[in-house]
């Protein structure tokens, strides 16, 4: 094959590719519950009803977002059905492909067209992804809204405001506010707050009464999200209790959960290269939430990314294995069969909580064998390194 040929065959991968999963979508009347939600969302905030007292679809799924994320969802209330969804999955398809650049720019990698555009081809099919498509979520979003904000250079204006806002529409991201902390970046600390108080007070004054719901009530309701111990939890305590065969890990996840987030945060300090101070973060939060839905794994694309740039290709091609195999659809999983597989199965079952564990105990122990003095020395690295760009 020519190199002409194999560079027109690249570029069709990507159309290809959509068309795939566009007929896909269609053959199985994929019905993207969560966009669902979302326009219901919007619906209750035009209409004025009540914006946590609704439940949609087979599924009865509720409003389990801050007030705020409703007020961004009114527009989806007044566009028919069929166009909201065309435009949730082009949406997300871009969305894709921002994460995608953003994270050869976090992993310093070469961007060449036709690798992104590869990579968006097969990062259509990686299961967080796909799931994230097939749901019509956020995911992707928040993803983009993080990881933007916070690869910029340091002292950039408004730096950690993308974090407030991302708060602000799910709660989860305030997480890496903790980690601006102990990278010693208050000022982006305070940044992030401000711009989460702000999304609070928008919520406040627009949708009082929502607000104080959702913050003194509807927040403490993890129930509400959905069942902890299914396979779609790919958190701790989703993989306890599949492991103890129990609904409530209780105490023991609570423990388990502030272990593992300590040892993150204490990794994210130490950690010499500020790629992975942020990728143990996510991974962090990702694995110490209540529930992390399958589909909120998509901080997968960010981490083959670095992988990958870091040379360490056979590593990063079983990353994409473990998020592409789809291995916790596999194991029997319908009605409560999720509590009652064997040993031999339960990785298969949990493997992106796996995943993340590795992260955050490989890098915690890159930290240790680099020693107290790590840090230090990547800041006067960073330092002869930006001179010698000058210079050059």
């Amino acid at each position: 094959m020519t190199n002409h040929s194999l560079r027109a065959a690249t570029w069709a991968l990507l159309p290809l590719s959509l068309a795939a999963l566009a007929a896909l979508c269609a053959a199985l009347r994929i019905p993207m519950a969560d966009a669902l939600v979302y326009r219901a969302e919007g619906a209750a905030v035009a209409n004025g009803t009540s914006l946590y007292g609704f439940t949609v679809t087979s599924w009865q799924l509720p409003a389990t977002y801050p007030p705020f994320a409703a007020l961004l969802f009114v527009p989806t209330a007044f566009v028919p059905l069929p166009v909201l969804k065309a435009a949730f999955c082009v949406g997300n398809a871009a969305l894709l492909a921002a994460l995608v650049l953003l994270s050869c720019r976090f992993a310093d990698a070469r961007i060449r067209p036709a690798y992104v555009v590869t990579a968006v081809a097969f990062g259509l099919w990686l299961e967080p992804v796909f799931q994230t498509l097939l749901f019509g979520q956020v995911n992707l979003a928040l993803a983009c809204l993080v990881l933007g904000d916070l690869s910029r250079p340091a002292g950039a204006p408004g730096k950690g405001f993308g974090v407030g806002i991302a708060a602000g529409v799910k709660i989860t991201p305030l997480f890496f506010v903790l980690y601006l902390l102990v990278r010693g970046r208050r000022r982006e600390a305070v940044t992030a707050l401000a711009g989460f108080g702000a999304t609070v007070l928008v919520g406040v004054l627009v949708l009082p009464y929502a607000s104080v719901e959702f913050f003194t009530r509807r927040l403490f309701e993890t129930g509400r999200v959905g069942k902890a111990w299914i396979v779609d939890n790919q958190s701790l305590q989703g993989l306890l209790a599949r492991l103890l065969h129990t609904v409530e890990p209780g105490a023991l996840w609570a423990v388990a959960a502030v272990a593992v987030g300590a040892a993150g945060l204490w990794t994210a300090r130490r950690a010499a290269d500020e790629r992975w101070a942020l990728l143990v973060t996510a991974f962090t939060a990702l694995v110490i939430s209540p529930i992390s839905w399958s589909h909120h794994w998509v901080w997968c694309v960010p981490l083959i990314a670095v992988l990958w740039a870091e040379g360490r290709t056979r590593t990063a091609a079983l990353v994409v294995l473990v998020f592409t195999a789809r291995s916790l659809w596999l194991v029997p999983h319908e009605g409560d069969l999720d509590l009652q597989l064997p040993l031999w199965e339960q990785p298969l079952a949990s493997p992106y909580a796996l995943v993340g564990l590795a992260v955050v105990g490989r890098s915690a122990w890159r930290a240790v064998a680099a020693g107290p003095n790590s840090r230090a020395a990547e800041g006067q690295l960073s330092a002869r390194s930006s001179s010698a760009s000058m210079i050059r």
